[in-house]
């Protein structure tokens, strides 16, 4: 039995042995390597970071793309006793300086391509930085001669600290969620409870494993005997590698099906494609109800089936099921996919609660709900609609931020900032945010109060209103200042603004930044109920008033 996840890739070595656990593209075509291998590899990287210094509960930073070394170093970490504080391979020099500082990181495994983001960060104590493409190989060879770490593996506790991922609040820099052995094993045993992932399933990859979604595939893969298969790191060739590895089960986000549902309905009568839904969706509860279809429902059904067909072969032809999470996905989108036989199943869950709350299962959902509470998880609603939970997948709490734990828990309950309402049949339906988070449609967190504030520090800003909510990137809506304005002409405002917002944007990740702003013709003002009397902006209003100007910047 499994105490710990750095016990993980030893257990899984020796029940699934020679099959392939990691897929990855290499010389042209795809590579393997074995739970075996694996296995191996591991307690060598262990060996060799323990000879590099890391003891038990010291922070490792990984900041790199998906790729297998990550997931190789991480578990080297883990089986030394120590810790993994992941970073996004996208973050800005200044976020990767809060991470390392904060989390007390002694080293950081970076990629190559990453590693100008922490060269000259002036910081108090600099870590020793690796290389995640050569220096793996020198730690293994370092630790092929070192002492075994039984001892030190037996000796973490379920109750530790495995990795710390950083996620951003309402206001402030990122604050890090402690997420323990005990957390991570839980996903294990989710994952044969609700049969997501099925020993010999081919998962591919592509998320980051900065994200708790990605991290939640990762270990349940590697815990059920699954092949975990690596994206090629290129976004435009992820639907090409889909058809190629032919995937059994896909963890997305919305973007990705939304941007395949566009490609498959493009040039196509919108009430056509609602008519093919409602025979498809009909087929589909028939099949799973085990009742026969008429005649009339199957003549439609052949008609359909080049473009079902289609849709399937986009996954490769042989997609079980998929998971998708990490922000909201339109419902028509999830319906055309269930109609033409790709069950894409959403789910439920935050940083804070190992990505576990609710989720719908293939013979049990329903579409426009984030579906039931997971085996072991209870939920409620509080006083003002927030959804709360309690179980063994909630968090240990922020990393040397207590005042942020208390703010966040009610004893063994976290109250998780969203707004949603509970069916009679125990389906969850996410209404709103209580927290002023913003989570756009690719699944990226972050706080609109953060760049809102940089925004104003700019004299010619007076108000910044920043959306991205289920889009695909952030947009604000900016007033300038008619005092510092003074006599300028509208190209000199322009001019001016968009240097203050780019000039902003550098400080922050590219999934944050700013794509698209508009400046507002008139100021905000309580007449217009835009403002409270103390003047603190109300986001919802402003969003109604100016509802056209939002729109043109995502069209």
């Amino acid at each position: 039995m499994i105490r710990t996840i750095a016990e993980l890739p030893f257990v899984s070595a020796e029940r699934f042995g020679d099959r392939p656990a990691l897929q990855y593209r290499s010389g042209g075509g795809w590579q393997h390597q074995s739970f075996t291998e694996v296995g191996v590899l591991v307690d060598a990287l262990a060996r060799g970071f323990a000879a590099y210094g890391v003891g038990p509960g010291d922070r490792v930073c990984i900041l790199a793309e998906t790729t297998p070394e990550w997931t190789l170093a991480a578990l080297g970490v883990l089986s030394a006793g120590g810790v993994v504080v992941p970073i996004y391979a996208t973050s800005s020099p200044e976020e990767c300086a809060w991470v390392i500082t904060d989390s007390g990181a002694r080293i950081v495994v970076c990629a190559d391509e990453a590693r100008d983001r922490i060269d000259g960060l002036a910081l108090a104590e600099s870590p020793q930085v690796i290389s995640l493409e050569s220096g793996l190989e020198s730690l293994a060879q370092l630790g092929s001669g070192q002492a075994d770490l039984y001892d030190r593996r037996a000796a973490v506790q379920p109750t530790d600290p495995a990795l710390i991922i950083y996620t951003s609040g309402t206001t402030g820099p990122p604050k890090g969620c402690v997420l323990t052995h005990r957390n991570w094993l839980r996903i294990g045993e989710l994952t044969e409870e609700l049969n997501y992932v099925r020993a010999g399933d081919v998962v591919y990859l592509f998320l980051p494993l900065a994200h708790v979604f990605a991290q939640m595939v990762q270990f349940a893969s590697l815990s059920i005997g699954a092949t975990l298969v690596y994206w090629g790191g290129d976004l435009t060739k992820i639907v090409p590698e889909l058809v190629e590895v032919r995937p059994t089960f896909l963890p997305a986000v919305p973007r990705i099906f939304e941007k395949l549902y566009a490609a498959m309905t493009a040039g196509l009568d919108p009430a056509a494609v609602n008519q093919a839904v409602s025979v498809g969706l009909r087929i589909q509860q028939l099949q799973r109800e085990g009742s026969a279809v008429p005649a009339e429902l199957a003549a439609a059904q052949a008609e359909l089936e080049p473009l079902f067909a289609k849709v399937r072969g986009a996954f490769g032809g042989r997609l079980r099921q998929a998971l998708c999470g990490a922000a909201p996905i339109a419902q028509e989108v999830l319906e055309f996919f269930h109609a033409a036989g790709v069950p894409v199943l959403e789910g439920y869950g935050m940083t804070e609660t190992t990505g576990v709350g609710t989720v719908n299962e293939i013979h049990l959902f329903k579409a426009g709900s984030v579906g039931r509470a997971t085996p072991g998880v209870e939920l409620r609603l509080g006083v003002d609609g927030e959804i709360e939970m309690r179980g063994p997948h909630v968090f240990a709490g922020y990393w040397n931020n207590p005042a942020a734990t208390a703010a966040t828990m009610t004893d063994d309950w976290i109250r998780t900032g969203d707004l949603g309402e509970i069916d009679a049949d125990g389906f969850v339906r996410i209404t709103g945010r209580a927290k002023d988070i913003i989570v756009t449609s690719g699944g990226k967190n972050l706080s609109p109060a953060n760049l809102e504030n940089d925004l104003r520090q700019s004299p010619w800003i007076s108000h910044a209103i920043v959306y991205g909510d289920r889009r695909p990137y952030p947009i604000a809506l900016l007033t300038v200042d008619p005092d510092t304005a003074g006599a300028a002409g509208p190209e000199e405002i322009l001019k001016v603004v968009t240097e203050v917002v780019d000039s902003v944007n550098a400080r922050y990740s590219k999934a944050s930044q700013i794509k698209r702003f508009a400046i507002l013709d008139r100021e905000l003002t309580v007449e217009t109920g835009e403002l409270t009397p103390s003047m603190k902006v109300k986001r919802r209003v402003v969003a109604d008033n100016h509802a056209a100007v939002i729109e043109s910047l995502y069209t």
